[in-house]
């Protein structure tokens, strides 16, 4: 159809070029070009044929004569950098600006659980509640009205080792939004009233906690593996809610909330812009007397959690040592979780879900009986976790948690992963990185925690080279020394099907 419309069009200009000739020759004038007339009527390219139109219109093969182009732009353009500014109290202000009308501001401190005594247990967790409520200047109303009227999203997020606070909005907002999100962090007048209402709904959710195992292991594996600060539960118990009021939460608070150990990022800010409008309002604030962080040590162990359910729900973990400040182990360990994968078996056939990798291709689809089969990791500073969450129906438990031990086993037996699936699990974890970086949110989050961990930040190319650089090997060499660790298994439902833990122990027991 192409061909017929395109020599139809070619017929009609020749048909018109022909009657305007013979309109000229009628006149007395000299048509110059009927040359010209022939090759469109000819199926040879008109350069070929070394006409007047080739020689009008040289082939462009080459640069013409007299042409002055302008440079090429390069392939690989230059992203912002992240700059750094610590003010004379300490506190670290950091930026990566970006193009686009909006930007995210946030304040991340160095306290979480890790240093909550046995008084102020809760603490953490209850500050995280109470963040954006009111100031000595603002009532939460009219935080609420403030943030409503930037068309803001503010949030909070409490880790055992680090707190966060964000503020996205728009960059014509920034002031507004820089000054709100400091008189939050600095003046909380934590009211009794305000105090007792967020109490009163964590015990509410305590109680409901119990019934959902996922969030209940992950917080039971930290509790039972850890000695020390680690140990400390970052869910408030039931027990230490009761005596948490205004008092409590403000000597968590300026025992920890100081100038030192505090860093405002942002993403899509120009640097000297938030340098000028946060130095005023922060370079006052008081820091600290020394504090060191509070020690842990791994001890693995056994927990178990009766509930009257039909399915069951283990997880097998293991100590990652180094942590997030092992930088080449922690790049290595986020290989290794995806090329493991794993998920529901509700989308093992479906495009994109990570049926590629080997606890789909090796558990998921081959057994039915198990609903949930994944490996997952919690990092910290200094040390981290790492191994296998499960769900399956009471009476296959004991056949899922071999196939875990079986599927551990083998990321540490050399020969095993071959070079086609690290190589998947590389570009996989390349491909996540960078997508998760499109996000204002994430990079400030990224920019503010590098700098609490490593004192800077580092840039994505850096852990991108050590991706590309990792082998077999590496993958094999930490799972290695990650199972030559004590382990950690807890269990929620029908726990008395589920194996020994000295039954389970030994397997690794005798392989290292």
């Amino acid at each position: 159809m192409f061909r017929v419309s395109h020599h139809f069009v070619r017929r009609k200009f020749i048909d018109k070029r022909i009657r305007l000739s013979r309109y000229t020759s009628s006149c007395g004038a000299r048509y110059q070009n009927q040359d010209v007339l022939p090759h469109y009527s000819s199926q040879q390219p008109l350069l070929q044929l070394g006409g007047s139109y080739a020689k009008r219109f040289p082939p462009l093969f080459h640069p013409l004569p007299d042409l002055n182009l302008p440079p090429y732009l390069s392939d690989y353009v230059d992203p912002f950098p992240t700059k750094i500014t610590e003010l004379p109290n300490g506190l670290k202000i950091a930026t990566q600006d970006s193009l686009g009308p909006a930007s995210c501001v946030g304040i991340f401190v160095d306290s979480g659980s890790i240093y909550e005594s046995e008084q102020l247990v809760g603490a953490t967790y209850l500050l995280e509640r109470m963040a954006f409520k009111s100031t000595k200047s603002r009532s939460h109303l009219h935080i609420v009205r403030e943030v409503e009227g930037t068309g803001a999203c503010v949030g909070t997020s409490a880790s055992r080792e680090q707190m966060a606070y964000s503020y996205d909005t728009l960059k014509s907002y920034l002031p507004e939004a820089v000054e709100l999100l400091v008189d939050s962090i600095r003046n909380p007048t934590f009211l009794d009233s305000e105090v007792m209402e967020q109490v009163a709904k964590v015990k509410r959710e305590s109680m409901e906690i119990a019934n959902n195992p996922n969030q209940f292991l992950m917080e039971a594996l930290n509790v039972t593996g850890y000695s020390g600060a680690l140990g400390n539960p970052l869910i408030a118990p039931e027990s230490s809610l009761d005596r948490i009021d205004g008092s409590v939460l403000a000597k968590f608070y300026y025992e920890n909330y100081t100038a030192e150990r505090m860093v405002l990022a942002a993403s899509g800010v120009d640097h000297e812009q938030l340098v000028e409008i946060a130095e005023t309002l922060l370079y006052d604030l008081t820091t600290g007397p020394p504090m060191s962080v509070p020690t842990s040590v791994y001890v693995g162990g056994d927990f178990r959690y009766r509930a009257d359910s039909e399915k069951t729900h283990v997880a097998l973990a293991f100590e990652v040592p180094g942590g997030w400040r092992k930088d080449f182990d922690s790049t290595v360990l986020t290989v290794l979780q995806t090329l493991m994968g794993g998920g529901g078996s509700f989308s093992t056939g479906g495009p994109g879900k990570g049926m590629h990798s080997r606890l789909y291709l090796r558990v998921l689809n081959h057994h039915q009986e198990v609903d949930s089969f994944s490996a997952f990791s919690s990092m910290y500073n200094d040390t981290g976790l790492f191994g296998i969450y499960l769900m399956t129906g009471s009476d296959f438990v004991d056949d899922a948690v071999h196939m875990a031990l079986n599927e551990l086993l083998a990321i540490a037996t050399p020969g095993q992963v071959t070079e086609l699936e690290l190589q998947r699990a590389k570009n996989a974890t390349k491909s996540a990185v960078l997508m998760n970086l499109e996000s204002r949110m994430i990079v400030t989050e990224d920019i503010g925690r590098q700098i609490l961990t490593y004192g800077c930040r580092k840039p994505v190319e850096y852990f991108l080279k050590a991706v590309e650089e990792l082998t077999v090997d590496h993958l094999v060499a930490l799972a290695q020394k990650m199972l030559s660790s004590p382990l950690t298994m807890v269990s929620w439902g029908d726990v008395d099907r589920v194996p020994k833990y000295d039954s389970v122990s030994q397997y690794f027991t005798a392989a290292y």
